[in-house]
C-alpha cells in the first residue's frame, strides 16, 4: 500500500505541476493576446529585448551544432543507404528527419540550455530579494510585466530558429553529399526540397510553438516559485532545465502521434 501510496502521490503531484503551467501559459496568453484590447499595455520594448536575447544571439551556437547534426545524418543513412544501393536517398533522408523531428527539437534543448535557464535564475533571484514582492505592492502583475514579454519571444523566436536550423542541418548534409554522393550543391539542395512536401514543414513549426510556451512556462514557473537563498536559485535553475527537455520531449511525442494518426486518415 505504501508503494502505491507514493506512485499516487507521485501522479498528484505531476498533475498539479502541469496544471501551474497551464495557468502561468493561459495568463501571459491573455495579457498577450486580449489584454492589449482591455487598457493593459503590452510591454514591446521588453519582448523585443527578450526576443533578441532568446534568437538572435543563439544563431551562432546553433548554426554550427546542426551544420554538425546534418553531416552527421548524412553519414549515417550513407552508411545504411549504400548497402541497397540507394546513397541518392541520402537528401531526402537528412531533409525529412530535421525538418520533422531534429530541428525543432535540437533548436528547443538549445534554447533551455541557454533561455530556459535564464529565466528561471532571472525571476528566481528577484523572488528571494523581493523584487516580486515590491511589484506586486505597486499593483504591478509580475506575469504581465515579467512573463508575457518572455512568452512572446519565445512563441516567435523559436518557429523562427527552428527554420534556420533546418536550413543549416541541409546544409551539412550537403557537404557530405557533393564531397562522397556525387551530388553538385544546386542538385542536392533540389533534391532535399522534393523530397519535403508543406506539412513536414508545418509540423516541425506547429511542434516548435508548443516548445516554446512550454520552456517558457517552465523557466519562469520554477523562478516564481523559488524560496530561500541563492542556492535554492540553482536548484530552481536546474530544476527548470530538467523538467524542460521532459516536457519538450513528452510534447514532441505527443504531436507525433497526433500526426501520425491525422496523416493516417
Amino acid at each position: 500500500m505504501e508503494f502505491f501510496g507514493k506512485i499516487g502521490s507521485s501522479v498528484e503531484g505531476g498533475l498539479a505541476y502541469v496544471g501551474a503551467l497551464t495557468s502561468l501559459a493561459g495568463r501571459a496568453a491573455y495579457f498577450t493576446f486580449i489584454g492589449p484590447f482591455q487598457g493593459k499595455p503590452l510591454r514591446f520594448q521588453r519582448a523585443v529585448s527578450q526576443a533578441m536575447e532568446a534568437g538572435v544571439r543563439a544563431l551562432p551556437i546553433l548554426s554550427l551544432i546542426t551544420f554538425f547534426i546534418g553531416l552527421i545524418l548524412a553519414l549515417q543513412a550513407a552508411y545504411e543507404l549504400r548497402r541497397f544501393g540507394a546513397i541518392s536517398f541520402v537528401a531526402s533522408a537528412v531533409a525529412l528527419s530535421m525538418t520533422r523531428e531534429l530541428g525543432p527539437l535540437i533548436t528547443a534543448v538549445i534554447v533551455i540550455g541557454r533561455s530556459g535557464s535564464a529565466f528561471a535564475a532571472e525571476l528566481g533571484t528577484m523572488r528571494v530579494s523581493e523584487e516580486i514582492d515590491a511589484l506586486e505592492t505597486m499593483a504591478i502583475n509580475p506575469v504581465s510585466f515579467l512573463v508575457a514579454p518572455k512568452f512572446i519571444a519565445m512563441i516567435l523566436m523559436l518557429p523562427c530558429l527552428t527554420i534556420w536550423a533546418n536550413f543549416m542541418g541541409i546544409l551539412g548534409g550537403s557537404l557530405f553529399g557533393v564531397a562522397q554522393a556525387d551530388f553538385t550543391f544546386p542538385r542536392y539542395i533540389i533534391a532535399s526540397l522534393d523530397a519535403l512536401f508543406m506539412r513536414d514543414v508545418v509540423t516541425g513549426l506547429i511542434k516548435s510553438f508548443m516548445f516554446g510556451v512550454t520552456i517558457t512556462a517552465v523557466g519562469c514557473l520554477e523562478g516564481l516559485n523559488t524560496t530561500g537563498g541563492a542556492e535554492q536559485v540553482g536548484r530552481s535553475t536546474t530544476r527548470a532545465v530538467v523538467m524542460s527537455i521532459f516536457l519538450v520531449i513528452l510534447v514532441d511525442l505527443v504531436f507525433t502521434m497526433l500526426f501520425y494518426f491525422l496523416g493516417e486518415h
